[in-house]
């Protein structure tokens, strides 16, 4: 506790300087790394998506809010460090219509699942199974009917903090799902998507936007799932001896993130006032792969989940067991494996979850996103 609460301090000192204290609301868009409860809101009560069951929330909630973690996210770290309430999710608004919109310090559109691009985009090309169908540009329309009840949106907007995902992840996640895609067809569709994003981004300034974080993609050759999926059509020469993940699906996620930068850098010279700050989550998240020690897990353990498929890399406990064999996709198996709760027989357990949470993840990720150069 000692680590986190020093963690703490640093996103406090960090988010602190950066906004100096002049952020009245916080504004999301995204995936399941950013949604605090879409997902579960949009789906049926009688068939909630994994992030609305047990184990997820269990650290900080004592229930499942229809966050992909067993406590908080990035978002809720930003929020609290801020001194603003966490942040609600839009569908809850939705239901709740009697609300004064106009008093808000906050609405969460983001949605666990989601892409960057139209649903349209990956029907075209036979990619199926999509979690939802409210991507980036459903999350842009929610966010204008929010803002047309707003009496005034331009500057309810200049003292709001944008967040930007992560987003697009996704995009690139369903066809490696999938399996039988073009890895170099996957890689044709990144500058695509970061357009898509970057045309968003010159949307909500057109609005009033006046301050964004936009992270990166994650270190996606080091998720359990694919290290799983694609052992056996590996060969050494494929693996990043410092970490053992996936050299080139590690390499699609970078080759997004360059061109993300480089989308970026465009806008703020088209737009010198707007402050724009592009959250790193891929440096962040590697470092658990490189350093594992640091954080409470082993070699070994650091490339292992708790759920999944079994197999060498995915451990399926005992306990949860049943609940796994009900999964229809493979896109519910990403949930649980994205959120970083990781099982292991060579270090201490609760019920057999690891004593290192999701939470404690999440909060380490938080405290880089601001170490700017």
């Amino acid at each position: 506790m000692a680590v986190a609460y020093a963690i703490i301090l640093i996103l406090v000192a960090s988010i602190s300087g950066l906004a100096s204290g002049c952020f009245d609301s916080i504004i999301s868009f995204g995936d399941s790394l950013a949604d605090t409860g879409n997902l579960i809101q949009l789906s049926p009560p009688n068939n909630p998506p994994l992030c609305g069951r047990p184990p997820y929330g269990r650290t900080f909630f004592r229930r499942s809010t229809g966050r992909a973690s067993d406590g908080r996210l990035v978002i809720d770290f930003i929020a609290e460090s801020l001194g603003l309430p966490l942040v609600e999710p839009y569908a809850a608004w939705k239901i709740t219509a009697e609300k004064d919109w106009s008093s808000t310090k906050g609405v969460n559109f983001a949605v666990g699942g989601a892409t960057a691009l139209d649903p349209m985009f990956f029907d075209k090309r036979g990619i199926q199974n999509l979690a939802t169908n409210a991507s980036l540009g459903i999350q842009l329309d929610w966010f204008k009917q929010f803002l047309a009840r707003i009496p005034d949106g331009r500057k309810f907007l200049k003292s709001s903090l944008i967040l930007m995902g992560e987003i697009g992840g996704n995009d690139y996640n369903y066809p490696l799902m999938q399996g039988n895609i073009d890895p170099e067809v996957i890689r044709s569709c990144v500058p695509t998507v970061v357009n898509y994003i970057g045309s968003i981004i010159e949307e909500l300034i057109k609005l009033g936007a006046k301050t964004m974080l936009v992270p990166g993609d994650l270190a996606i050759g080091c998720i359990p799932l694919y290290l799983t999926q694609y052992r056996t059509s590996s060969t050494e020469k494929d693996y990043d001896p410092r970490t053992g993940c996936l050299n080139w699906l590690n390499e699609l996620a970078m080759y997004h993130n360059e061109l993300l930068q480089k989308e970026l850098s465009r806008i703020r010279k088209l737009h010198p006032r707007i402050s724009i700050i592009y959250g790193d989550y891929y440096n962040a998240t590697i470092r658990f792969y490189l350093s594992p020690d640091q954080f409470g897990f082993t070699k070994e353990s650091v490339l292992r989940a708790c759920c999944g498929g079994g197999g060498p890399i995915i451990t399926i406990h005992r306990q949860h067991a049943e609940l796994i064999s009900r999964l229809q996709t493979v896109v519910r198996i990403l949930h649980c494996l994205l959120v970083g709760m990781v099982y292991t027989s060579q270090r201490p357990r609760m019920n057999g979850w690891h004593k290192v949470s999701s939470e404690d993840i999440i909060l380490i990720l938080a405290s880089k996103l601001f170490a700017l150069p």
